[in-house]
């Protein structure tokens, strides 16, 4: 299913509901951060090396299918409700984000693109 798709649906959703009075993006941006919140408390308390055992029970699992499809939803809803095209708007970000982050400089660290361009500068 494409994103214009499951953009369609969510926009009936809320319609056939009456909820677009509801959808603004102010609201729209403070659920997405609550559904986003509900997904960092699910492995909050977790030391990376449980995470995949943690992961194999099938309730684990479905907690974290919910959280990350509601933000995902409110994400395509917000998206919606601006009139912004994600996977273009992702695409261009992509772009950027290779400029900031040269694989040359980039592969196997972790470091801002500040610091990496610092690092650029001092190798000059």
């Amino acid at each position: 299913m494409s994103t214009e798709s499951l953009t369609a649906q969510l926009r009936h959703f809320a319609q056939d509901r009456d909820w677009e009075q509801f959808h603004t993006p102010k609201n729209l941006t403070m659920a997405l951060s609550g559904e986003a919140g509900e997904l960092l408390a699910l492995f909050q308390w977790l030391r990376d090396e449980q995470v995949s055992e943690w992961f194999e029970d099938p309730a684990n699992r479905s907690a974290v299918e919910h959280e990350m499809a509601d933000v995902f939803g409110y994400l395509l809803r917000l998206a919606d409700v601006l009139d912004i095209d994600l996977e273009s708007s992702l695409r261009a970000k992509i772009d950027i984000n290779a400029q900031k982050y040269p694989v040359e400089l980039a592969r196997g660290n972790a470091l801002k693109y500040t610091a990496l361009a610092a690092m650029r500068a001092a190798d000059g």
